[in-house]
């Protein structure tokens, strides 16, 4: 009987361990491969997630600009050639798709446009490039530029922008590199019709007989002032303020958003709407920075100067109204020029003097106005 039990015991288990043996195979099959299918992707991916990012390390120098220039601008941001400056530079980023960086200096930090075009004259690539006015190049042999500083020569905005679409803009933007000086026009602009603004009280081209107006020691201002009867008194940009605030000088001369943007109203709150000079401007670079370029870098930003001188031209006379506005509702005592006749009168001989062995340029941009 014990060997029937024996035997039976032994037959069972023999049957549960042949059972097992038998249950096991299929499962330990899928249970070997699917660690092996799940993480062999894993394993794939983890150097490709490496590769990736690694990659991603390398490609960030290549995304950082290749080309910076310096910008150097005398105004805020929030002008019109300071939004002028920031269209130019969003348009060469996006143009060079990034490679190309224009690095903006606003509010005057690199020095007054003398100072500025010192630098960039001077050699030495601290400054590349600059918005300025037109004068500004005149006491640099710019003659073909002091054309655009006359007073009353464009009669208003459209005429000053046929000029700009005319052929003889490319002459007079590329007069500084032909004669040697070192730097070439881009393109230009304009910051609106510049007006005198003075601490004394003002009614009338009279009343600036006897005043000091600050002058940037430009030939044809210094003309204009003392034609009016004034004093002209050179006085940097950056220091024009306090000069106003300490009675150095009783005014000044500045297009009206200028005006406000440098809160020259908080010192001088009377502006007579004389506009004596359209407020022309034109951005510059060194040949040095130029030269550097590469033919399309070169191509990026003249499209870029395009697009920021038409931004420039669509703003300018909006801002301006806009600003006046604001001027007239903070109290500051504006003064409307019904009469102009007598303001051109008194600075004919100015446009005499200056215009010698030009007249025949003169009068095609005279012949401009529409």
């Amino acid at each position: 009987m014990k060997k029937k039990v024996l035997s039976v015991l032994l037959g069972l288990t023999m049957v549960a361990s042949v059972t097992a043996c038998g249950l096991q195979a299929p499962a330990q099959a899928p249970a070997t491969e699917a660690p092996a299918a799940q993480e062999a992707p894993a394993e794939a991916e983890a150097p490709a997630a490496q590769e990736t990012e690694e990659a991603a390390g390398t490609e960030t120098p290549a995304a950082e600009p290749e080309v910076t220039l310096v910008y150097a601008e005398v105004n805020p941001l929030d002008t019109i050639v300071g939004q002028m400056a920031t269209a130019f530079a969003d348009k060469v980023s996006e143009l060079s798709g990034g490679k190309m960086y224009i690095d903006i200096q606003a509010s005057g930090v690199l020095g007054a446009e003398n100072d500025v075009l010192d630098t960039m004259l001077g050699g030495g690539g601290t400054i590349d490039m600059s918005r300025i006015s037109a004068f500004a190049l005149t006491s640099y042999g710019g003659e073909k530029s002091m054309l655009l500083s006359l007073p009353y020569t464009f009669v208003n905005r459209e005429h000053f922008w046929a000029f700009a679409d005319s052929d003889l803009a490319d002459e007079f933007l590329l007069e500084p590199h032909e004669n040697g000086s070192g730097v070439r026009g881009l393109f230009y602009g304009e910051e609106g019709f510049r007006h005198f603004f003075t601490t004394k009280d003002i009614s009338g081209m009279e009343d600036l007989a006897g005043m000091k107006l600050r002058v940037s020691n430009d030939p044809v201002m210094n003309g204009l002032v003392e034609s009016l009867g004034a004093s002209p008194t050179v006085v940097s940009f950056n220091e024009l303020y306090s000069a106003l605030q300490t009675g150095v000088v009783d005014g000044a001369e500045q297009p009206i958003a200028n005006y406000k943007s440098n809160a020259f109203q908080e010192v001088a709150p009377n502006l007579i709407l004389d506009a004596h000079t359209l407020g022309a401007v034109q951005v510059i670079i060194t040949d040095e920075a130029w030269d550097s370029l590469t033919e399309e870098q070169q191509n990026i930003l003249m499209e870029a100067g395009k697009y920021a001188s038409e931004l420039d031209r669509q703003i300018s006379e909006e801002a301006e109204n806009e600003v006046l506005e604001e001027l007239k509702a903070e109290g500051i005592n504006v003064v409307e020029v019904t009469d102009m006749k007598p303001w051109q009168d008194a600075v004919k001989g100015v446009i005499d003097e200056n215009i010698k062995g030009q007249e025949e340029l003169y009068q095609k941009i005279l012949d401009l106005a529409k």
